[in-house]
């Protein structure tokens, strides 16, 4: 600031109040200020000013995968909202991890964020204390609870799952398998959805649980297997991800397995190919891009110091019927 002052002709305290408040200085210096600042290429300390002001206008977010376009674009949204309003995101990926996300969640609190945005309710003890001991706005996004560590914003799993199996129930599917990577919600689906059809059919589910993360890979492997190793011949096939479903479908297709005649197939959130896919895929949609913005709306009027929405906002999601089932 002393070099962009000597150069402006004015004083440092001149150049901190411009570039704190540019109403507060004239408009001839402040030209010559910003002239200065492109000449030296000075960035102003936004720690420093974090420090004096107590906010960063920074806002962080964590998400278990950030190649994964179910979070990408909720993200992507709730990112357009924060820097709508002049905030900046830091993201960093957890991979899913509970402890790598506590240690990321220590990481992003020593850069003083202004609030953080997580994916998801399930978090380690010390992790929760950090936050609550922060005292940011924080929304939990993808999930509901009634127990946020401040607000959440998101569906119930467990009633998705609930309500695939009255779908599959209802079209007269006497048999069901699962198909679940490894993922506690996807997994909270694939039980709620297995309980609730053993309910009303009688009939328990096959259930086939990955090892990691969904892929179209091993949404054809774990067909497969459920095929060869768990004799599976009929019935419907309840996935935890589109991807998974897609490649069910191209196993099922390679294997010579009529889709929906003999297996009738479902994935989960409604990716952009689900619709053209052979044949086109029955999946859960969930409005993404409304979750993001929501997340960012609530996190925006917490920072404001409105009044606060309400902790859990449940935004709900529509099964959408098909070819394949």
């Amino acid at each position: 600031m002393e070099d962009v002052g000597r150069l402006a002709g004015v004083s440092q305290v001149t150049v901190s109040r411009a570039l704190r408040d540019p109403s507060k200085v004239s408009p001839d210096a402040l030209r010559r200020i910003r002239d200065a600042v492109a000449t030296t290429g000075y960035v102003p300390n936004a720690v420093a000013g974090a420090l004096a002001s107590n906010r960063s206008r920074l806002v962080t977010a964590l998400v278990p995968s950030i190649t994964n376009v179910v979070y990408s674009s909720l993200v992507k949204s709730f990112i357009e909202g924060m820097r709508a309003e002049g905030y900046h995101i830091l993201l960093s990926e957890t991979g899913f991890d509970p402890d790598d996300e506590e240690a990321l969640i220590a990481a992003h609190l020593s850069r003083r964020p202004d609030a953080m945005l997580l994916i998801g309710i399930h978090h380690t003890a010390q992790a929760r204390r950090q936050l609550l001991g922060a005292g940011i706005p924080v929304v939990e996004v993808w999930d509901i609870t009634d127990t946020p560590i401040d607000m959440c914003v998101g569906f119930s799993h467990a009633d998705a799952g609930r309500s695939v199996a009255d779908f599959a129930a209802e079209g007269g599917y006497l048999a069901a398998a699962t198909l679940t990577a490894a993922d506690e919600r996807a997994r909270r689906r694939a039980r709620a959805f297995a309980e609730r059809f053993e309910a009303r059919t009688g009939r328990p589910v096959t259930a086939v649980t990955l090892p990691g993360p969904a892929s179209l890979a091993e949404g054809r492997r774990s067909f497969a297997s459920l095929c060869d190793d768990h004799g599976f011949a009929a019935g419907v096939v309840f996935c935890s991800s589109d991807l998974l479903a897609h490649g069910a479908l191209i196993e099922a297709e390679t294997r010579g397995i009529a889709v929906p005649e003999t297996v009738a197939v479902i994935g989960f959130g409604d990716q952009d190919f689900a619709a053209h896919t052979a044949p086109a895929l029955t999946t859960v949609s969930v409005d993404r891009t409304a979750l993001g913005r929501k997340a960012a709306s609530a996190l925006l009027a917490r920072l404001a110091g409105t009044p606060r929405e309400e902790a859990v906002m449940n935004l709900g999601f529509n099964i959408v019927r098909r070819g394949s089932a």
